[in-house]
């Protein structure tokens, strides 16, 4: 595979994921960086020459405790690190990376890299003496590189914003890994969208091109679609669906049919789906119901009445339980958020979970879920996201998100309705009673 990239992929590349431009002067932009990075150490301002992702990723960096002098920490080492790399989805495709990166690595004394979606390296092979160089910064397999670890990096930064980046001297967040340069690309399961970790280039200044970060995408994406070619194929059988997000009363797909359920018949079967290995009679009691006074027989009623909905065969008892797999929005959202797909997370978000619901369980799980979506994005400062949010039913009175959002985009209207919340919110209570004389 030639690393060249046609012009019109070459020029969605180069801004703003792409390092250096085609004819600028490394040196110079090396002098620019350094100047920048000591700025933001020391003052914790970014000057304007730096890129927004960088940025953003030095921010990040900041706020999870990095410092600029600290060094990487390996997590998994000889047995351990034998057996997680070979049940690890990304050892399939090894052999695919190495035939279409390895030569390239070899012969430009580069470093083919492999991480996981937690950022740990993997696999780093390629040229001895550059991987000599790379020990000193602990740059091995089995050590963790993501940027709440080590600041910004390649396959550090391209898991935690889910898109291929390029990371050029020092834009580097530790000033050890300043000397280099790399460019990395996530790689997604084919069938779910999670990001299972990134693939990775790294070198010296001549990666610093937009060739480098097209080929590691171009790796990324022929390394998808072999996992799709090596997934066993989809069960006979559909998965049942449940749909619960941004509606009051949920929805479940199987067998072809859909099947619209009552609020109280949603709530159970949110509470199941997560509890495969089934809830007891009391447990669902405690999970449903504020009030303490409401009967077991109650509760069986509503199990009776969903039973019939289901049809046979789907509720077990003693206890409370499924009988086959249940798939559901929130499940899915989770999942994203835990691997780091913070975009495919909101785009799975359709709104809170039963919004109505009152049952204690479902509360929790609610906010559970919108805490960490709203923390993700607050911390990811990506304005379109931000902005997503702030302008849906649920974010339109969320202060911390018109916050972020102003911090990223202040025009006019987000500055006015971040002064309007503001104002409400430190607004004196109004007391009943007489109006003062």
């Amino acid at each position: 595979m030639s690393p060249a990239a046609s012009p019109s992929r070459e020029a969605e590349l180069t801004d703003p994921w792409v390092a250096l431009e085609p004819g600028a002067d490394p040196a110079e932009r090396v002098r620019v960086l350094r100047r920048a990075h000591e700025t933001f150490t020391e003052a914790g301002t970014v000057p304007k020459p730096v890129r927004a992702v960088v940025a953003d990723s030095w921010r990040r960096s900041a706020r999870a405790g990095v410092g600029p002098d600290g060094t990487a920490s390996v997590e998994l080492a000889d047995g351990d690190l034998g057996a997680y790399r070979a049940e690890h989805p990304l050892a399939r495709v090894m052999p695919l990376f190495r035939e279409l990166l390895g030569t390239f690595a070899a012969d430009g004394e580069h470093l083919l890299a492999v991480c996981d979606a937690h950022g740990r390296l993997l696999w780093v092979e390629g040229h001895p003496m550059t991987r000599r160089r790379a020990d000193l910064m602990n740059f091995v397999p089995g050590a963790r590189w993501a940027e709440t670890a080590v600041g910004t990096n390649a396959p550090g930064t391209a898991v935690a914003v889910d898109r291929p980046v390029q990371v050029f001297a020092a834009e580097h967040f530790i000033r050890r890994v300043q000397p280099w340069t790399c460019a990395a690309a996530p790689v997604h399961d084919p069938r779910t969208g999670r990001v299972l970790g990134a693939v990775d280039i790294t070198g010296g200044d001549g990666l610093a091109h937009p060739h480098s970060l097209g080929f590691v995408q171009a790796v990324a994406r022929a390394a998808e679609s072999q996992l799709a070619l090596l997934a066993p194929p989809a069960p006979a059988t559909d998965t049942p669906e449940l749909s619960a997000l941004g509606r009051d009363e949920a929805q479940l797909r199987m067998g072809g049919r859909r099947v619209r359920l009552s609020r109280r018949h949603s709530e159970i079967l949110v509470l199941l789906a997560r509890h495969p290995e089934g809830l007891t009679g009391d447990e669902l009691l405690c999970a449903l119901y504020e009030d303490e006074s409401v009967t077991p027989v109650t509760l069986r009623a509503e199990l009776a009445r969903l039973r019939r909905a289901l049809g046979p065969g789907l509720l077990a008892s003693r206890p409370y339980r499924l009988t086959v797999p249940l798939e559901s929005d929130v499940a899915v959202v989770e999942r994203r958020l835990e691997t780091g797909a913070v975009t495919a997370a909101v785009m799975a978000y359709s709104g809170p979970l039963l919004p109505g619901s009152q049952a204690p369980a479902v509360v929790r799980l609610r906010r559970r879920l919108a805490d960490g979506l709203r923390t993700a994005l607050i911390a990811r400062l990506d304005p379109d996201l931000l902005a997503d949010w702030a302008h849906a039913s649920w974010g339109e009175d969320d202060l911390e998100v018109w916050r972020a959002l102003a911090a990223v985009r202040p025009t006019a209207a987000v500055r006015s309705r971040l002064a309007a919340l503001e104002s409400e919110l430190t607004a004196p209570p109004v007391r009943e009673g007489r109006p003062p004389r």
